[in-house]
């Protein structure tokens, strides 16, 4: 998440979230000889057109929206604690704090559960470590509603370490994790039940139980620290604030975790990306990790998930938002580096700053956009759709309607071309 001293604006809008189909057939014989193995042009691609060589050469069509709905703003967790109270006199977008409840904010990534819903995570709070103490960590548990265009809150927990496995200060004599003890960004969920989630602060990965309790000591990336890390002791971070585990694949085998920087290392080129191995089992770093080059430095990811043991679909964004939002795209990442120039191969899969709406969902046009400052989750639900929500920065993003605070709003969209995922991808 990003503060931003801007406001935003949620539509209360109407829906038609995709239910999650079953793999194609073929999902699990990709690789076998198939067109984008040789390289070759999908039927309705397209050239990407950004000259980078990034192993680019095929681009999916225009992806079509199948379902739309959106949680208000103001939505806040019932009988909870006061927050945000060093977030600013504001009005922040025609909102002003602080709170006398949690907000249920910023989704910086989610998790299916196959039953109509979803785990969101919100991130550190209100932007910043400084301004985030009072906003308690949380997975929330949330369902669309395809019939009425609205987003259930179905209930949640608050994430702890009630075993003081952190070896560090925290906020809270109780050890409830707020948003200046971790700036959580990226989850996945574990083949036994447990949460696997990505800091920022360290950049640390937690491990939680499945009611939100801290197994085990937060672990760190050697050689990258961010200026937050409790570590530091005087020495210089090698990341920027906020450049920390921005997304988190689990690998179809369940036997590892690819957490993806948000930023660049000290001394990489600009612009190229750790994405490191985790062995769960070893519980440590494997050594091995692969490099995704964004499109331009200035460019940042939002998520990244799996679609086999080869290939990630990554959100990549420009900063922007409303009518200077230009880039907001959906790439399919590739670890065998075809073209040997020592990054992911890229295919553009969906640009979501144009997508195709034949049905008016939500009352958009026949082009929607989802122009919000920043888009950090992305769920595969079969092969050929994918579920994209936005975190909405609350109440500083306004990119939907200018001084009204964004929405969380959830979308499906269907991509012109299977990605024959490994069905392993869709548990």
């Amino acid at each position: 998440m990003k503060r931003l001293s801007i406001t935003v604006g949620a539509v209360a809008l109407t829906v038609g979230l995709a239910t999650p189909a079953v793999a194609d057939r073929d999902a699990e014989n990709f690789g076998q000889g198939t067109a984008f193995e040789q390289g070759t042009a999908f039927g309705q691609a397209t050239a990407v057109g950004q000259g980078t060589g990034l192993g680019q050469a095929t681009a999916f069509g225009q992806a079509t929206l199948t379902g739309f709905a959106s949680l208000p703003a103001e939505t806040f967790v019932p009988n909870s604690e006061p927050s945000g109270s060093a977030i600013g006199a504001g009005p922040f977008n025609g909102i002003t704090g602080p709170f006398a409840d949690q907000p249920v904010q910023g989704f910086s990534g989610a998790v299916n559960r196959h039953d109509g819903s979803y785990d969101v995570l919100s991130d550190n709070g209100y932007g910043s470590q400084a301004n985030s103490a009072d906003f308690l960590l949380r997975v929330h548990r949330v369902k669309p509603d395809t019939k009425t265009g609205k987003v259930k809150v179905l209930g949640g927990f608050n994430l702890s370490d009630p075993h003081h496995k952190v070896p560090f200060p925290l906020t809270r004599t109780d050890r409830v994790l707020t948003g200046a003890d971790f700036d959580v960004e990226s989850i996945v969920r574990a083949y036994d039940g447990s949460y696997w989630l990505g800091d920022e602060f360290g950049p640390f990965l937690l491990h939680f139980s499945s009611t939100g309790k801290l197994l085990e000591a937060p672990i760190s990336l050697d050689g990258v620290r961010a200026p937050e890390n409790p570590y530091l002791n005087g020495a210089q971070p090698t990341t920027g604030s906020s450049k920390g585990f921005e997304g988190m694949v689990r690998a179809v085998d369940g036997r590892h975790l690819y957490p993806l920087l948000e930023g660049t290392v000290n001394g990489d080129t600009p612009g190229d990306l750790r994405f490191s191995e985790f062995d769960l089992k070893a519980r440590e770093y494997t050594g091995k990790r692969f490099t995704y080059r964004l499109e331009s430095p200035s460019n940042a990811i939002g998520d990244a998930i799996a679609v086999d043991k080869n290939r990630f679909l990554v959100i990549e964004r420009d900063g922007g938002q409303g009518a200077d939002a230009k880039f907001k795209r959906i790439y399919l990442a590739d670890t065998r580096d075809r073209n040997g120039d020592g990054v992911m191969d890229k295919t553009l899969v969906a640009d979501l700053m144009n997508i195709a709406n034949p049905k008016g969902l939500g009352g958009f046009g026949a082009t929607f956009t989802f122009p919000f400052t920043t888009i950090e989750d992305v769920v595969l639900l079969d092969s050929r759709t994918l579920a994209v929500l936005n975190d909405n920065n609350f109440p500083f993003s306004s990119g939907r309607t200018p001084g009204k605070a964004d929405n969380n709003e959830f979308i499906t969209i269907k991509l012109t071309e299977s990605l024959k995922a490994d069905k392993r991808a869709l548990k």
